[in-house]
């Protein structure tokens, strides 16, 4: 098994971190660049920035933001929330981002991963999917990918607030047909529950690509993140609520990993 990452997220809105469950009931939690320093100082293997208000007046804020962390931290800087043209990838890691997330462009132009791809390489595109649950979507549902009572999970764009139609699996492996080079994928129904991670999402994505898989949303008690690892291939758990609010450091999450044989960075 490979060495697995430990990621602090940070939603941010108007310069500020920001969090809220189930991608509503949204509060402010403090300084990104701060926010990123202590998270550099918990050794995380990376940092997330997602801006949620992508306005152009946030899109300044953003780019700011980035700039600052990347003179003050030392670890992969993940950046996305409103990209949406190549242009935007470059400026956002001419900023200092070494990643670009993208989600909801993607889905209304799936060119831009392969032109963000052609231009800057793979590596520094990832494709996040928020996924949720089709409702009703238990013992007599399929999915196009798996099999009679597998559940299915529909992709979510906006922040979450409009289904796309498209299922989860068919749309990661098409992102990775297109030059995704990592997919980052939050399950809609945990996220900021702190319950654990979705794990039959999940693996329902990690065993279409062959590219790493991020887990997102549910983070919660020090077993959750080691679970994630012993029942899927994830190669990644990001978390934003437990980290935030002080539940836990970066370090805590990795100690636990490794009392329970979970290689971790």
């Amino acid at each position: 098994m490979l060495a697995k990452r430990i990621i602090p997220c940070l939603d941010v809105r108007a310069g500020k971190v920001v969090k809220g469950v189930n991608f509503i009931d949204i509060m402010e939690v403090g300084d990104p660049v701060e926010c990123a320093m202590e998270y550099d100082r918990q050794r995380a293997d990376e940092i997330v920035f997602l801006d949620i208000t992508a306005t152009h007046e946030g899109r300044d804020t953003m780019i700011d933001v980035v700039r600052e962390t990347a003179k003050n931290v030392f670890v992969p800087l993940t950046v996305g929330g409103g990209i949406r043209t190549t242009d935007d990838f470059r400026d956002m890691l001419r900023a200092g981002a070494d990643k670009i997330s993208v989600n909801s462009a993607a889905v209304y132009d799936p060119s831009l991963i392969g032109e963000a791809a052609a231009k800057f390489g793979s590596q520094c595109v990832v494709l996040a999917i928020d996924g949720k649950k089709v409702d009703g979507a238990d013992e007599e549902a399929w999915n196009e990918n798996g099999a009679p009572g597998a559940p299915r999970y529909n992709v979510y764009t906006e922040g979450g607030r409009k289904d796309s139609g498209l299922d989860v699996v068919s749309w990661a492996k098409k992102g990775e047909s297109l030059g995704a080079g990592e997919i980052l994928l939050t399950s809609m129904d945990t996220d900021g529950t702190k319950a654990g991670f979705d794990i039959g999402m999940l693996n329902a994505v990690c065993e279409a690509v062959n590219i790493p898989v991020i887990a997102s949303g549910g983070g919660g008690d020090l077993s959750s993140f080691a679970e994630v690892f012993e029942k899927t291939p994830a190669d990644a758990a990001l978390a934003a609520s437990v980290f935030h609010y002080g539940t836990y450091t970066v370090d805590d999450i990795k100690n636990e990993c490794r009392a329970r044989g979970v290689p971790v960075r």
